[in-house]
């Protein structure tokens, strides 16, 4: 705590004055938390200061309503490329989110009531902000280079101060294990923490994510559930996908009905819970051997929501036998037939793909060869090596053209 306290003085995050007569202030608390290892003890006690965001007013003191964090898929994509090359693949931890930056205006933001003598410090009422917060909390660094890799964290550790962790064993939530045959990524902490949440640590384990043939719809004529219950259960499964591609077309199911949660979808989140139970060891492998090339596969059930009639994109990306991307995802429109649904989850993908090659270029990796991409639709295969549109494909013309310019490319 000390080093975090004197990160944020030397990075001048705050400065303390007097309260000033016609300034807005804006209330504040402290948060407490315990952050744990993978394995489920105490890694270090935490305290954040927090501003209450709810007294600020659209158009005047927010504009930009997300944070620029790295996507997941980019995080796996660097952790095959590094597994494949045998880099060194390293851990940092800033002590403090505070960077020092611009704000476009003067923060003015009280102090909070401290119950206790938890803090090392005295701080007088009254504080104005003038650093800019960044989310650069984790670190992860990959590299071939021992000498520059330290050279690197002494540079941020000047800037920054910043934790060295060493190797890259806990990210995210997600837990990181090495094997003789690569990288091996889950989330079982995770996965027992929300079992223990919901009550279900003794719940008897199913073999699948759902039952076969589950039909879900509104159910308006059930009992309601719990809508914050259902939301949290279904925010925390969201996540859970980082490394359970298992689990993404069940998660896409149970999440349109999160306005007006019955007693049934309530009842089918349960069953992934319990699919959870006896898979929670299970992860992804990012392997050192395997292909050098990316592949893709596509999918798509017609007609598959009932509420909608709109039909579902399924797609997979593997780099090098790894499994990088997947989505699963409820077309924008109506599909009038089930090469249309087809056609559009591969155009879905096709955009994925090059999304993928353009990364690879920023990591001096440039592919050689067209992506292969798997569908197992023929109607769908043939409109697009097809110059000539018939009449049921007049509709989806703009992804015709799209798909077809990058065959024709040699990218696809």
């Amino acid at each position: 705590m000390k080093k975090e306290i004197r990160a944020l003085e030397e990075n001048d995050t705050w400065t303390l004055v007097d309260l000033s007569n016609g300034k807005r202030v804006v209330d504040s608390k402290w948060v407490y938390k315990i952050k744990y290892k993978s394995n489920g003890e105490v890694e270090r006690f935490k305290a954040h200061l927090f501003a209450k965001g709810f007294t600020q007013m659209e158009g005047v003191d927010y504009h930009d309503t997300f944070a620029p964090v790295t996507k997941l898929v980019t995080v796996r994509t660097l952790l095959v490329v590094a597994v494949k090359k045998r880099w060194i693949i390293n851990q940092l931890d800033v002590n403090n989110a505070f960077l020092h930056g611009d704000l476009n205006e003067e923060v003015y933001m009280k102090l909070p009531q401290v119950q206790n003598k938890l803090l090392p410090f005295h701080l007088q009422e009254g504080c104005v902000f003038r650093g800019s917060t960044i989310y650069v909390d984790d670190v992860i660094m990959v590299g071939n280079d021992v000498k520059k890799i330290q050279h690197t964290k002494e540079e941020l550790d000047k800037c920054f101060c910043i934790k060295d962790l060493g190797a890259l064993k806990y990210f995210l939530g997600i837990e990181v294990a090495r094997t003789p045959e690569g990288l091996v990524l889950s989330q079982r902490k995770y996965i027992l923490d929300i079992l223990e949440d919901c009550g279900h640590q003794g719940c008897k384990p199913s073999p699948f994510p759902f039952e076969q043939n589950l039909i879900l719809d509104k159910k308006d004529e059930e009992s309601k559930v719990d809508a914050s219950r259902y939301h949290y259960l279904v925010g925390r499964l969201l996540y859970l996908q980082a490394t359970r591609p298992d689990i993404a077309y069940s998660v896409n199911v149970l999440s349109q009905f999160t306005a007006d949660p019955r007693q049934s979808h309530m009842d089918a989140a349960h069953q992934v819970l319990r699919y959870l139970k006896g898979t929670a060891g299970q992860g992804i492998l990012l392997p050192r051997d395997g292909g050098c090339n990316l592949t893709a596969y596509c999918d798509s059930n017609w007609l598959g929501c009932l509420i909608t009639r709109r039909s579902r994109t399924g797609y997979l990306l593997l780099l090098r036998g790894a499994p990088i991307s997947w989505k699963t995802k409820k077309q924008n429109v109506v599909s009038r037939s089930s090469a249309e649904a087809e056609y559009r989850s591969m155009a879905s993908t096709m955009s994925e793909i090059l999304w993928m090659r353009w990364l690879h270029k920023g990591l001096n990796i440039d592919f050689t060869k067209p992506t292969p991409l798997f569908c197992d639709n023929q109607a769908a295969r043939h409109i697009a090596n097809n110059p000539v549109f018939h009449e049921r494909t007049k509709h989806v013309e703009m992804d015709c053209y799209f798909v077809r310019e990058k065959v024709e490319s040699q990218e696809v």
